[in-house]
Parts: structure tokens; C-alpha cells; sequence
């Protein structure tokens, strides 16, 4: 797999929008998917006169105007647009899995440019005091650890807080068709995972902030002043093909559905491929029994500066053979933990927090068996499915 590399938006970036189009499969047929940034009739009336905030990253785009970043449009628009927040990994998209994101200005159009990664996470009265409304419009892949919609969770916060307007413009789930995994329990709460919900929640950020709202889940019972300009043309039930990479280590579409079974591996002694072209698509460790297939984990500028493993031969297990239908299962990380022969050591101290419980950990230890496992939270998703249902947004 050739390495892809995310250079600079046409615009505001001055990305080609060839390599943006060429990372992920991206058929013709979904050009009838509306995202709620490519309906500028729906959410330009409601921001004239008003002083707007934005949280945006490299995925901001119209996908109708190929390579066309949603600040750029509506500063063309004429919306008073006063400063850029940004999630996890950067405006560009390009910091790694944890690395610290730092306020600028951005070159092109010398806005702020705010961290809401780093040692401000959640934003501050004193950041939201001359907005009137804070866009939300980031591309989330549907999974509960991945930290957008921690973000989202913050900004709504802040702005219910301060009685700031919040317009969520929405995009489809690529892993919305189904619902999986252990919901989230009491006191294991984290920016990998703030709600009461399960590995594989099924919901867009609009259907996430609503429920965020009717479930007085923001400090203090408060809810926001919400808007969600929906998606058109789509359901839960449409695959989606992102034209854009979320983040720099899910850079292709397999990734992205391969993304909340791999995921658990961060939470133990084994690669998942990071500092590698193929990042959540295979796994492996510095020992024949794991596997025939090998990789090396390196440091690659833009993707993973410091993976685990780095320069070690790690045997493992090649996925890029998956189909795009995979959905969520437990075998790869059972499967890890049965060849390693380690018991608890192959655990981290991570591996609770990205679980959202200490239940799982505990019944791999004992040796039950995935159905088990699965046959476990079922209840749980049972009562989350009902409560789901309250604040769908599409089929």
C-alpha cells in the first residue's frame, strides 16, 4: 500500500483534491448524499448578522465543490466568521494519536486557530464570549472512543453555559448500520469515551448531541441551545465512503470498519500497525507465535512519530483482505491474547478506559468464550437501542 500523504488544501489548505479522492473509495453514487456543510440554504439565514465560531479540521469540506473547505465558503459568503477550533490531531488533520495541538493563526486567512486538544479540551467562557453561534462540523466514524464527539460534548457545554447557540452540521456514520460492544459504565469515563453508550453507537453528531441534550448528560442538566442541519439522502442503512481520512491512522475505508475491533489492541502489548501505510489493518508482536505475517513499526512523520514496537519485527495477522461489510468482533483481540501466553500482562492500564468496563478484561481472564462475552452486554444494548430510538434523525 503506497504511503498517502495529506499535503495542503486547495483553498484554505491547498490540498489536491485528486489525493483526497483517490485515499478512499468514493463511487459516483454518493454524490445524492448531501452533508449538511454542502446546504448552505439551510444554515447561512440562520448565521447572517451573527459573529460565528467554528470547529473544523480537514474533513470540513463541500463534497459537492470537490476540495472545498467549509471556512473558506463562508468567509466567501460573507458570514462574520471570528476564529477556528480544532479537535484532536489539527486543523490539517496531521498531528498524531495524542500529540498536543497548539493555537496559531492560520496563513491563509488569519483567523484564530484554537486547540481544543492539549490542556484545553473543553473551551472557555472567555473563547466563546464575542461568538453569538459555534458551528460543529467534523466527520466522526461512529465509534465511542474516537475524541470528536468528546469535543462536541465540551463545546456544547461551554456554549449551554454561556448561552451561545450551537449548529451541528452533520454527516453520515460510515459505521452507523449497526449497534455492538459494551455500553460505557459508571466511573469509567474519559475523553475516550463520555457517555453511557456502546463501542458501536450508531448515531450521527446530530443524533449524538441530541441525545446528549434529552439526556441532560452536560454538567449540571444543562442543555444546549441545539440546531442540527441534517444530511440529505441518506440512512442508516447506506454505506458511506469518507472522500476524506478522519484522522492520520485511519487512511482508507477497511480501516475505518476495522476500526472498533483493532482499537482494543492500543490497550495491550500488541501492534495495531501504527508506523505503518496500514494502521488498524493488521496486528502483531515480536514473536513467531502471532502470526506469519510480518511488519516492522516505524516512525512516519505525519501518521505515528512514536508507534509501539518501533523498529522491532512483529508477526502477526494481515487484514486488508476484509470485506468493507466487517463489523465489530472480539476474535483478533482473543486471538492475540490466546498467542501471547501472558494473562493479565498482555493487558495495559489502558484497556479498561477504552472498554468503557472492567467486565471485559475480566472475562477474557476467565476464558469465556466471544459468545459469551457478546450474550453479556446484550440487555444493555437492549435499553440503549430504546433510548436511541427517541432521538433518530434518519431510517
Amino acid at each position: 500500500m503506497k504511503q498517502m500523504k495529506l499535503t495542503s488544501f486547495i483553498s484554505i489548505f491547498g490540498l489536491c483534491t485528486a489525493l483526497f479522492f483517490s485515499a478512499f473509495n468514493y463511487p459516483a453514487q454518493q454524490s445524492s448524499i448531501l452533508p449538511a456543510a454542502d446546504q448552505a440554504s439551510l444554515y447561512l439565514p440562520l448565521l447572517k448578522g451573527k459573529k460565528v465560531g467554528i470547529v473544523a479540521n480537514q474533513t470540513s469540506i463541500l463534497t459537492n465543490t470537490p476540495g472545498k473547505h467549509v471556512v473558506d465558503f463562508l468567509l466567501e459568503e460573507g458570514v462574520d466568521l471570528k476564529k477556528v477550533f480544532v479537535p484532536e490531531h489539527g486543523f490539517r488533520g496531521k498531528a498524531d494519536a495524542g500529540e498536543k495541538v497548539d493555537n496559531t493563526i492560520d496563513e491563509k486567512t488569519g483567523l484564530p486557530i484554537i486547540s481544543l486538544y492539549g490542556n484545553n479540551k473543553k473551551p472557555t467562557a472567555e473563547q466563546f464570549k464575542d461568538l453569538d453561534v459555534i458551528i460543529f462540523d467534523l466527520q466522526d466514524v461512529g465509534i465511542r472512543f474516537f475524541t470528536y464527539i468528546s469535543t462536541m460534548h465540551y463545546v456544547m457545554e461551554t456554549a449551554a453555559e454561556n448561552g451561545k447557540e450551537v449548529i451541528i452540521f452533520d454527516r453520515p456514520n460510515p459505521n452507523g448500520s449497526y449497534i455492538d460492544g459494551p455500553v460505557l459504565k459508571e466511573g469509567f469515563q474519559s475523553f475516550v469515551g463520555m457517555h453511557p453508550i456502546p463501542v458501536v453507537h450508531g448515531l450521527t453528531v446530530g443524533e449524538l448531541a441530541q441525545m446528549i441534550n434529552g439526556e441532560k448528560w452536560l454538567k449540571g442538566g444543562l442543555t444546549a441551545n441545539l440546531k442540527v442541519i441534517p444530511v440529505a439522502n441518506w440512512s442508516h442503512d447506506k454505506t458511506y465512503n469518507l472522500p476524506v481520512k478522519p484522522s492520520p491512522n485511519l487512511p482508507n475505508d477497511l480501516s475505518i470498519r476495522l476500526y472498533p475491533s483493532t482499537c482494543f489492541f492500543e490497550g495491550t502489548i500488541v501492534s495495531l500497525g501504527r508506523g505503518t501505510y496500514f494502521p488498524f489493518q493488521v496486528y502483531g508482536y515480536p514473536d513467531p507465535a502471532f502470526g506469519d505475517f510480518t511488519f516492522t513499526p516505524v516512525s512516519i512523520d505525519g501518521m505515528s512519530k512514536t508507534p509501539p514496537l518501533q523498529d522491532k519485527l512483529c508477526y502477526g495477522v494481515d487484514l486488508r483482505n476484509e470485506p468493507l461489510s466487517h463489523q465489530f468482533t472480539l476474535k483478533y483481540l482473543m486471538d492475540a491474547f490466546q498467542k501471547s501466553g501472558k494473562g493479565k500482562a498482555f493487558f495495559t492500564n489502558y484497556f479498561n478506559t477504552l472498554a468503557g468496563t472492567d467486565e471485559l478484561k475480566k472475562m477474557i481472564l476467565e476464558g469465556k468464550t466471544e459468545s459469551e462475552i457478546k450474550a453479556s452486554w446484550q440487555s444493555d444494548l437492549e435499553e440503549y437501542k430504546a433510548m436511541r430510538n427517541k432521538y433518530l434523525i434518519y431510517k
